[in-house]
């Protein structure tokens, strides 16, 4: 990842945090006991008219973890079959391991402290983020460990909806559903949708640099 000339750092934007879009496939709702399949992260950056974009995604399918449970109605949802010949997927470890590397080298570049997940439904995202960290030994995961950034809130207050595909018509842009329930999909279209709300709120006054290091 390199800087370049229409990226400024986002650390006084939101208060250090790094916002990082965050979608996961699963074999079920619980995070102890299922199988995370594919992680979506989207890095996103700033221009200098502290407007935010998409910069890049980084993606993976995840081997499930010796013993997960896979529930077949989880499985009929997001479409994944995760034993395919064709499916090249990581060890949940290396996967996770790669994303979190990513998102350190950003947080870096925008002089961030933390990273924040922004998801639709967040606290599922970052629940299973969380417990595969936890199950694979990860030390360095960056994701605060209970704060996050709602895009179901954030679109109830701008266009009156909760639903991903919903929100994301009632901001103007398209929605496939033959794309739907793909982590990469859902992540850069929650991304689109999160940038949408933030820039249309317009810019904030940065606050002071040597106020960023207070407690969330």
């Amino acid at each position: 990842m390199s800087e370049t000339s229409d990226f400024i750092p986002m650390g006084q934007r939101f208060r250090g945090f790094l916002p990082v879009v965050v979608d996961v496939e699963t074999g079920g709702f619980n995070p102890r006991t299922d199988a995370l399949l594919q992680v979506a992260a989207v890095l996103l950056r700033m221009d200098p008219e502290g407007q935010l974009y998409r910069h890049q995604t980084l993606s993976f399918h995840v081997q499930p973890f010796e013993g997960a449970n896979l529930d077949p109605k989880s499985l009929e949802v997001n479409g994944i079959n995760p034993w395919h010949p064709l499916r090249i997927a990581h060890p949940e470890k290396d996967a996770l391991a790669t994303v979190f590397r990513g998102v350190r080298e950003e947080m870096k570049l925008n002089a961030c402290k933390r990273a924040i997940l922004v998801g639709h439904n967040a606290g599922f995202d970052l629940s299973f983020i969380h417990q595969g960290a936890e199950r694979a030994g990860l030390k360095r995961n960056p994701f605060h460990p209970f704060s996050s950034l709602d895009t179901v809130t954030l679109s109830a207050m701008a266009f009156g909806q909760t639903v991903l595909a919903r929100a994301v018509q009632a901001a103007g842009m398209e929605w496939s559903n033959s794309e739907a329930h793909s982590a990469v999909y859902d992540a850069e279209k929650t991304a689109d949708l999160f940038c949408h709300v933030i820039n249309r709120w317009g810019p904030v006054a940065m606050p002071p640099v040597d106020t960023l290091m207070d407690k969330a």
